[in-house]
Order: C-alpha cells, then structure tokens, then sequence
C-alpha cells in the first residue's frame, strides 16, 4: 500500500506546517507506539509566514514527520492567511479522509483566534460529515466512509479539556519535532523579524502548558483535548479508576 491511499487511524489536520507538532505530536507519537497509523495534514504551505521559505519549511516539515514516525504527511496547498469554508476546500478535504480513512481526527477549536485555525476547525467538521454521505462527489469514484471521530486542541483558548493524553514518555521527541522547524523558533543568529513564537521563552511556555495538563491527570505531561459530542464510554470502572489528581 503507497502513502497515497494508506489508510490511518488518527489523522492530525492543522492549518501550517509545525501547528500539528505544537498542538498533537506528544499524542501522535503515543498513538504510533501503540500500533496505530498515523498522519498529517498541513492545509497550507506556510508561505505568509514571517521566518523562513515555502521550500525550507516543506524541508521541516518532512523531518518532523521522520521524528514523529508518521505514516503519511500530506498538503492541501490552501492560501495560507485565507483559508476558507469553500466548496473547493471542503470538497478536496473530503477526497484525503475517504481516501485514508482515519478513525479519528485531531484539529484546532473553532473559537482559535488565528482565523485560518478556526476556518480549519469548521473545515474538518464539515468535511468529516459530507465525507459520509454517499452521493456527496460521488462522481470522484470514492466511497463514503463512517464520519470519524474529531477532537479538537485546547491550546490557544480556556476550554475546559474533555480528556487529556498522558505524553510523559514522548516530551523529549515532541520538543525535537517542533525544533525541526527551526526557522521558526528562536536563534540569536537570525536576521527576520522576531513573532511571539521565536522569542526566546516561548518553547518553555509551552513545556509549562505541557506540565500544567499533565498535572491535571498527576503525571509528568499531557496534551488536551476537547469533544464537542458525548463521549460513549464502554468501560466507567476501567475509566474513572485510572491515575487521577489526588487532589480532586
């Protein structure tokens, strides 16, 4: 089976290149030493950024997919700054999730303050659903798959989680990934403008984040999540007996 038609269980879909490894990595390098398939899907190629080329960042892009061990990295080649809930975009986001068939995907909150993220998020969700019906681009020649599951990051809005990952065995690997995009975090030799995430402390904020969440489920470090439906849960006892704050 080729990276073009690999069908993944969990498919992270973020608006630029590093958005999945800031929000998901921790999560998506869990799932892969679970057994799980992985991917993701970058909706643009970053070229409104303020650091770095389309070429270089594609370059990253390909090297943190290698640390993340993913299955399939994959581009939808929206504008970046004007991604938008279009019949185009919805229709080509459509074709990737029948085609690879993910079980679950991860994405931004709705209420992102980045309006390519929030646009991202009404994409996925929109999508996800026209995906599963049948004479949606039926003339495309791809059959209509079980709407998969969405989660959406709790980063750069205060929701309150619906559920968070323990990544406390894969922090190291997530900082990697997301230092594999090196043009767009912090070096003192850099001559481009400085943006909130080269300045010089914001990868420790973010392992302050990391820490906070994981705290939150009394261990090292955890990335949140939020659901927008009911969760069906199999299993209370299984689930409200695993590893909590004491201090709840």
């Amino acid at each position: 089976m080729s990276e073009q038609d690999i069908e993944l269980d969990v498919l992270a879909v973020y608006s630029h290149p590093d958005d999945a490894e800031l929000t998901a990595a921790g999560t998506l390098l869990k799932m892969k030493s679970l057994g799980y398939r992985t991917g993701v899907l970058d909706m643009t190629r970053g070229e409104m950024g303020t650091r770095g080329t389309t070429e270089r960042r594609a370059g990253e892009a390909q090297e943190a997919a290698r640390i993340m061990r993913l299955d399939v990295r994959l581009n939808l080649g929206q504008p970046d700054g004007h991604v938008w809930v279009t019949e185009e975009a919805r229709t080509a986001l459509v074709r990737i999730i029948r085609t690879h068939r993910p079980k679950v995907i991860l994405t931004a909150h709705w209420d992102d303050p980045h309006p390519d993220h929030a646009n991202t998020a009404r994409l996925v969700r929109e999508s996800a659903r026209l995906a599963s019906m049948r004479r949606y681009d039926e003339e495309a020649g791809h059959a209509a798959v079980q709407m998969p599951a969405l989660a959406h990051s709790a980063y750069s809005r205060l929701v309150a989680p619906s559920f968070i990952v323990d990544i406390s065995d894969f922090i190291e690997e997530k900082m990697q990934a997301i230092r594999a995009h090196a043009s767009q975090f912090h070096n003192p030799d850099s001559t481009e403008p400085q943006t909130r995430i080269s300045e010089q402390g914001f990868l420790n904020q973010l392992e302050y984040r990391m820490r906070y969440f994981g705290s939150l489920i009394s261990v090292a470090a955890g990335e949140a999540f939020y659901v927008r439906e009911a969760l069906n849960v199999h299993d209370p006892v299984a689930l409200l007996t695993r590893p909590m704050n004491i201090y709840s």
